[in-house]
């Protein structure tokens, strides 16, 4: 019986260093990146996808501020939206034709994904999602001063905006995930979903935030019933003393070192430590399943238990 697999893409998956921000060199990327998604596939696994938007929809949010004389501004959470259309279907045009490639003939979709999030969640008080442009530290203090956005240094690698980034709660469209999973690839939690909350009347109401999509992978691996959650990134390994001389890469953390190491503040907030509290999380829920962090060029070896960092219950 093939093994179902939730794939969380980090931003490397979808744009390079060395890439320019923009559809053309996304979209080269998106190929690269999905070469290897559908050689896991070919392998027999079951696969849903999800991927994060976080400089994709800060630069959708510039765009539309920088016209905002001739267009009306578009509102957080529409630009959410339009991130996951314009993401999936990269995906879908480029993991389809690898998948062809390979012998294989069955559909990619991309869902336009709700997710409901609580209104009175603690992190709309304290922004902590980076999304958009990296900036320098003189840079990202005359934005704040300006357009009164909060930026905060993103592990080392500069100064970002950052927005609200609330727990997941309920995936809306799970039904159809379900309903499509054994004969289609699904996108899906697209930059962690389209954060709404739910009124007393069951309305759906948009709201301005980023669902982390390392949680929402979680939340959604937990809803199909995945054997496993993987979660890609720049690193082929979690790592404690992570950039010191005494870093140490981790090819496995139990759920009782994983917490001893989050709570001696190994990982960084708008980095590494998402990644693994979604995998403590899912683990936990699950102490027969695994998750799997590693990098994207690793993907394969990682699911053979050759490289990259599994955590388990024990």
């Amino acid at each position: 019986m093939a093994q179902k697999l939730v794939i969380a893409l980090g931003g490397n998956a979808l744009q390079t260093k060395n890439s320019a921000p923009t559809a053309e060199a996304q979209l080269e990327v998106v190929k690269s990146t999905c070469e290897h998604i559908a050689e896991i596939s070919n392998l027999g696994y079951e696969i849903a996808i999800v991927h994060g938007n976080g400089p994709q929809v800060g630069r959708m949010v510039l765009a539309f501020e920088a016209a905002k004389d001739v267009v009306p501004p578009m509102p957080f959470d529409v630009c959410g939206a339009m991130s996951q259309g314009y993401i999936g279907y990269h995906i879908q045009q480029a993991l389809k034709y690898a998948i062809n490639k390979r012998g294989n003939n069955y559909p990619v979709v991309t869902i336009a994904t709700q997710v409901i999030v609580e209104k009175d969640d603690p992190a709309f008080k304290n922004p902590t999602k980076p999304i958009g442009p990296f900036y320098t530290e003189e840079e990202a203090k005359k934005i704040a001063d300006e357009k009164g956005y909060t930026m905060k240094e993103d592990a080392g690698r500069g100064w970002r905006r950052v927005v609200p980034s609330p727990l997941p709660r309920k995936i809306v469209e799970i039904d159809s995930v379900r309903k499509l999973w054994d004969t289609t690839v699904v996108v899906t939690c697209g930059g962690g979903g389209i954060p709404v909350i739910e009124n007393a009347d069951g309305t759906l109401e948009g709201v301005a935030a980023v669902i982390d999509k390392d949680y929402a992978a979680e939340l959604l691996a937990e809803q199909v019933d995945a054997d496993i959650l993987m979660i890609l990134t720049e690193v082929e390994k979690v790592a404690i003393n992570f950039g010191k001389p005494n870093q140490e890469d981790l090819s496995h953390l139990s759920l009782a070192d994983a917490t001893k190491y989050v709570n001696e503040g190994h990982f960084a907030a708008g980095s590494m430590l998402p990644k693994v509290q979604a995998a403590m999380k899912f683990v936990r829920a699950n102490p027969d399943k695994k998750a799997v962090i590693t990098s994207l060029d690793k993907a394969i070896s990682a699911l053979a238990g050759q490289t990259g960092t599994v955590i388990t219950f024990a």
